[in-house]
């Protein structure tokens, strides 16, 4: 077999910006003049994860392989997590999944707020036995593994695959970066973009949907034809600011973002059903008392008088500023009508704060059905 080396930079889809490291290249979910704004290592690790990213390119190549240096997440006290998989997509198809080994090995104390890293080698991902024939093909990156892209090797040329169509930019928190997926292209925005056909850019960053403007400001100058962003539940878990705060911290998140997309469509999802923070306020905590961690809230529900946030708090607020900004292009979705109450009996939260994996996948139909089915905000 005779293998065909390929720059990979030209191929890359969902990510901001490429750096070149001596671990190979980096996607990143962030700009430089974000990140360089941003004092948190837990943002700095989610948007080196490259949810949403993917290598996008055209070729009669049977087998494929791809050289990474991988950064896998372990948390102590807590059992070995999965390694981060790669889904392979054929002709817009799911075709396959693999994983990597080798790699370095981040260590978290939820506890402390320390860590520490354990250097590895690179590693390896290969698809072989692939069709024969010209067949467009998709290598999505883990979502929960940050990623250096070393090598593409095929056994035939490759060329960039020509762009989808429209492009849908959406932010949000751990459930919009993939946390309870069974691999990339399966998270909810994932999937809600495949049935769309849109071309997606998931600025989903794991704990920290909180209103940066930076992340604001990221959102005005990504060139999108369509926009959304789903907020709350992390300034809830993380007990951020009081109702005196969110409201105006809303707007302006909003105002800068129609800076540089006046008339885009752009939509406002509200929480999904949490049971722990419905009404009860932050700060969420990891709580490892039974087999498996789980998370629990640590607030008083007494205290929403003073102005704490519940999501029940929020959904209200969010609605109200959406009516109230009376943007024409500016649409609200309830997040109760992805996964509510009914939906929480059958799939309840397996850690009481993120969802299943069928979870992602009826949340992304649902979204879809809103979003671009006839007459919905999202519709060609």
């Amino acid at each position: 077999m005779q293998w065909i080396t390929t720059p990979v930079g030209s191929l890359v889809r969902g990510a901001l910006e490429l750096e070149r490291t001596d671990q190979g290249l980096l996607p990143h979910r962030l700009p430089a003049r974000a990140r360089a704004q941003n004092t948190d290592g837990r943002l700095a690790m989610a948007e080196s994860q490259p949810s949403g990213v993917r290598l996008a390119f055209r070729t009669e190549a049977t087998a494929v392989e791809l050289d990474t240096h991988r950064t896998k997440v372990s948390y102590v006290g807590v059992p070995a997590l999965p390694d981060g998989v790669y889904d392979l997509v054929l002709d817009g198809r799911a075709a396959g999944c693999a994983t990597v080994s080798g790699g370095d090995e981040l260590v978290l104390d939820m506890m402390t707020g320390t860590g520490s890293t354990r250097p590895g080698p690179p590693g390896t991902v290969r698809f072989a036995d692939l069709p024969v024939g010209m067949k467009d093909v998709e290598i999505w990156l883990p979502y929960n593994e940050t990623t250096r892209l070393l090598a593409l090797r095929t056994t035939a040329p490759v060329e960039p695959l020509p762009p989808v169509g429209r492009v849908w930019v959406h932010h949000g928190s751990s459930i919009s970066h993939g946390t309870g997926a069974t691999g990339p292209s399966a998270t909810w925005p994932a999937l809600a973009a495949a049935q769309g056909g849109v071309d997606l850019i998931n600025l989903g960053l794991s704990g920290n949907a909180l209103l940066d403007p930076f992340t604001a400001r990221a959102l005005r100058d990504t060139p999108a034809d369509l926009l959304s962003v789903k907020l709350g539940i992390n300034v809830v878990n993380a007990d951020l600011m009081r109702l005196r705060a969110f409201g105006p911290a809303v707007h302006g998140f909003l105002d800068t973002i129609r800076e540089g997309h006046p008339d885009t469509p752009l939509v406002v999802i509200s929480p999904l059903l949490c049971p722990i923070h419905e009404d009860t306020p932050g700060p969420g905590a990891p709580d490892f008392s039974g087999d498996s961690l789980r998370f629990r809230a640590t607030g008083d529900p007494s205290a929403v008088a003073e102005g704490k946030l519940t999501l029940t708090v929020i959904r209200e607020e969010l609605a109200r500023i959406v009516a109230a900004r009376a943007d024409p292009a500016l649409h609200y979705v309830d997040g109760l009508s992805l996964y509510g109450e009914a939906d929480f009996a059958v799939h309840p939260l397996p850690d009481a704060l993120h969802p299943d994996a069928a979870t992602h996948r009826f949340v992304g139909e649902r979204f879809a059905k809103q979003a671009f089915a006839a007459g919905g905000f999202f519709a060609a």
